[in-house]
């Protein structure tokens, strides 16, 4: 019975500590890296890669080792490599050694961690539906225990909403910021329409034309026209 409790407390620990971490978290790419981070505090590892299901692609979003050049890059299609498999069907893989040899592996350059030895890859769930793969890597040869299977798969039971969640949230953020940007660009189309006599596609153009030139975003560009159009109205209201 003490036995059972044990394992018991265990598992309401794990809970505890994701639920904790994953609430601490602010924004899509926190939440990941806070999934790693508590997958690799679980299984000590060399490596954890995060990939996210987007569409019928999985997209590397996190990774324990820092990998700028790659990170939100890196696609690989559902049932391509051990990753994609796991992703098809919904099974963790544990391979201890040799793992490039596996029929299923597929190399990347661009990934160092390709050249180790043992590879854990469990998905990531939410309702039943797939919604990522989180790997864990050993440069030498590692026997993944019973247990440190199920512990890693449990938390891709556990963090699956929360990813889910977070990944719609982002989507959200990014829509409701290409309304406002329409909605600038399009009040500065109407600036340059009224003041230089140019029709909506000319408008568009130039200040295309100036993010270019400018580098810079064309909401900015376009926010400037409007700001600069609001201190020219400002400045002409007479005095009372």
């Amino acid at each position: 019975m003490d036995s059972f409790l044990t394992v018991e407390d265990s598992h309401v620990d794990v809970l505890h500590e994701i639920t904790a971490r994953l609430n601490a978290a602010d924004g899509f790419h926190e939440v990941l890296a806070r999934v790693v981070d508590f997958a690799t505090a679980l299984v000590k590892c060399d490596a954890c890669l995060l990939y996210v299901l987007e569409g019928d692609e999985l997209v590397l979003r996190a990774s324990k080792n820092p990998h700028p050049e790659v990170v939100d890059r890196l696609k690989l299609r559902v049932g391509q490599g051990i990753t994609g498999w796991v992703a098809e069907h919904s099974e963790p893989v544990a391979i201890p050694e040799n793992a490039a040899h596996d029929p299923r592996f597929q190399f990347f350059h661009e990934l160092p961690e390709d050249s180790y030895e043992a590879f854990l890859s469990v998905p990531l769930m939410c309702r039943g539906r797939v919604v990522g793969v989180l790997n864990l890597q050993h440069r030498q040869h590692h026997v993944y225990r019973r247990r440190e299977i199920r512990m890693i798969s449990t938390v891709g039971f556990l963090v699956g909403a929360e990813i889910e969640l977070a990944r719609l949230e982002q989507a959200n953020s990014t829509l409701a910021d290409q309304l406002q940007t329409r909605k600038v660009v399009e009040r500065a189309k109407g600036i340059l329409q009224r003041d230089l006599g140019l029709n909506e596609e000319q408008a568009y153009l130039a200040i295309q034309r100036q993010s270019r030139q400018k580098r810079k975003p064309m909401k900015e560009i376009a926010e400037a026209i409007v700001l600069s159009d609001d201190v020219r109205g400002n400045s002409q209201v007479p005095a009372t």
